[in-house]
C-alpha cells in the first residue's frame, strides 16, 4: 500500500514539475516579445482616452491568440476573454494604458517625440507612469495562458484599461466607466488582480499591503468673494487673497491638530491659486484648487466635514465669502484582507520569498480601486530599477525610466496568480 502511495506522489510531482518546466519555456520565448511591445508603446504614446492606436495592437494581439475580444469600451478600452478546459471561476487580469502629458527627457532609442494637445496646449506626451509596462506585460500573460488553456480551470478576463490618469475634463473614462458599461459582467468576475511597476523599486522587487494600499484622492475648489479696492487703500475693500491664505493656513491645521495620523496618513494640498491682475489692485475674488488624500472613509468623511465647516467661517472672520466644492476622483485603493492573504503565498513563490516585502501605505492614488469596490481585489507593486542605479526619478517626471529586465517578473506573476486562484 505505502508503494503505491509513494508511486502516485512520485508520477504526481513529475506531473507538476512537466507543468512548471512548461510555463518556463512560454516566459523565456515570451520575454522578447514583451520587450519589444513596450519599447513600441513608449515610442508611440497616447493621452487618456485617446488610445486609439494602443487599442488596434492589444486587440489584434489578443484575436491573433483566439480570445473573445470586446473593443471600444470605456472609449478606448480592450477586453479579451480567455476560456480554459475545465469549468471555474472568472478572474479578471489588469492593465492601464495611457500615457501622460510630459515631454520626455530620457537618451533612449525608443524615446518618445510624440506632441498632443492637452487642456488647450501644445503638450509633449510620455509614458511617465510606466503604464507602457502594463500593457506589454499583461499582452504577455494573455500568450502564454492561451497556450496553457489545459492549467485553466475557469476563465480569465484580460481588462486593457483607458484613462486611469483621469479623463478629459467634461468626458467619462476609466475605470469607473468600465465599472458603468458592466466590465465585471458577462461573465461576472469572482476577483481581479493587477500592479504598478515602480522606477524606486529595484528590479526583482515585489510589494505589498493587505487592506488600504493607495489613497482616495478627492479635488477641491474654494472660491473666495472679496470686494475690489486700490492696492494703496486696502481699508476700501476686503482681500481674497489674504482670506485664501488664512484658509490655507486653516486646512493645514487639520491635519496637524485634529486628524489622528497614527491612524492612517491624511493630506491635504493646494496646488493652484488663481487671483488678480495687476500689482495695486485687491481683486474681487479668487479661486484654490486642491488635492485630498485618505486611506480611511471615517477620517476622509471626517476631513470632508471639517473643510466644510472652516472654509466659509474663515472667509467671514475677515469679511468675505466663501463656497467648497469636492469631487472624488478615486475610492481608496484596499486590497481585500482574505484574497491577499490566500495569494501572497504566490507572490513568494514566484520572486522569492525573501524579495517580497510588505510596503506602508502610499497617499498616491489608483483608479483601480473602482473594480476593488464590486469585487475582491489585490494590487501589488513590481520593481522596475535597474540594478547598480545611484540615482532613480520618481513618476510623472521628464526622466522616468523602467529597466525592461524587470518586465518578465510581472508577466510570471500575473500569470500564476491567475492560475492559482482558479485552481484553489
Amino acid at each position: 500500500m505505502y508503494k503505491t502511495i509513494f508511486i502516485a506522489l512520485f508520477f504526481t510531482t513529475i506531473s507538476f514539475w512537466a507543468q512548471d518546466s512548461n510555463l518556463e519555456k512560454d516566459f523565456k520565448a515570451i520575454e522578447s516579445k514583451v520587450v519589444e511591445w513596450r519599447r513600441d508603446i513608449h515610442q508611440n504614446p497616447e493621452l487618456s482616452n485617446r488610445e486609439f492606436k494602443t487599442a488596434e495592437k492589444i486587440a489584434a494581439h489578443l484575436k491573433s491568440l483566439g480570445l473573445e475580444v470586446q473593443t471600444g469600451v470605456a472609449h478606448t478600452g480592450v477586453v479579451g476573454l480567455l476560456k480554459g478546459d475545465r469549468p471555474g471561476k472568472v478572474v479578471a487580469l489588469r492593465a492601464d494604458i495611457d500615457a501622460l502629458p510630459v515631454t520626455e527627457r530620457n537618451d533612449l532609442p525608443f524615446k518618445s517625440t510624440v506632441t498632443s494637445e492637452y487642456l488647450g496646449k501644445d503638450v509633449g506626451v510620455m509614458h511617465a507612469c510606466g503604464h507602457d509596462t502594463h500593457t506589454a506585460m499583461l499582452m504577455g500573460v494573455a500568450e502564454v495562458l492561451s497556450k496553457n488553456r489545459d492549467k485553466i480551470k475557469g476563465t480569465v478576463k484580460f481588462i486593457f484599461q483607458p484613462a486611469e490618469e483621469g479623463p478629459p475634463p467634461g468626458e467619462e473614462g476609466g475605470a469607473a466607466l468600465m465599472v458603468k458599461e458592466g466590465v465585471l459582467q458577462n461573465p461576472d468576475v469572482d476577483a481581479i488582480f493587477g500592479l504598478h511597476i515602480n522606477s524606486q523599486t529595484p528590479v526583482g522587487t515585489v510589494k505589498y499591503k493587505p487592506g488600504g494600499s493607495m489613497a482616495s484622492a478627492q479635488r477641491f475648489v474654494i472660491n473666495v468673494k472679496g470686494k475690489q479696492t486700490h492696492g494703496s487703500q486696502p481699508w476700501g475693500g476686503v482681500d481674497p487673497i489674504l482670506i485664501s491664505a488664512k484658509i490655507i493656513d486653516g486646512l493645514q491645521t487639520i491635519i496637524s491638530r485634529e486628524a489622528e495620523l497614527t491612524n492612517e496618513a491624511v493630506v491635504i494640498s493646494v496646488g493652484k491659486i488663481t487671483s488678480g491682475v495687476r500689482s495695486n489692485i485687491i481683486p474681487e475674488s479668487a479661486e484654490l484648487i486642491g488635492t485630498i488624500r485618505t486611506l480611511d472613509y471615517d477620517m476622509q468623511k471626517f476631513i470632508n466635514k471639517r473643510m466644510e465647516e472652516m472654509v466659509p467661517a474663515i472667509a467671514k472672520a475677515y469679511g468675505g465669502d466663501a463656497t467648497l466644492e469636492i469631487f472624488t476622483s478615486t475610492a481608496i485603493t484596499f486590497n481585500d484582507l482574505d484574497l491577499t492573504a490566500k495569494m501572497a503565498p504566490t507572490l513568494e513563490k514566484v520572486a522569492g520569498k525573501e524579495n517580497v516585502v510588505i510596503h506602508k501605505a502610499i497617499t498616491g492614488a489608483e483608479d483601480f480601486s473602482y473594480f476593488q469596490e464590486k469585487v475582491p481585489g489585490f494590487f501589488f507593486f513590481l520593481g522596475g530599477m535597474a540594478p547598480g542605479t545611484t540615482e532613480s526619478y520618481p513618476h510623472h517626471t521628464p526622466d522616468f525610466k523602467i529597466d525592461d529586465s524587470g518586465l518578465l517578473l510581472g508577466v510570471k506573476t500575473m500569470t500564476h496568480l491567475a492560475l492559482d486562484y482558479l485552481n484553489m
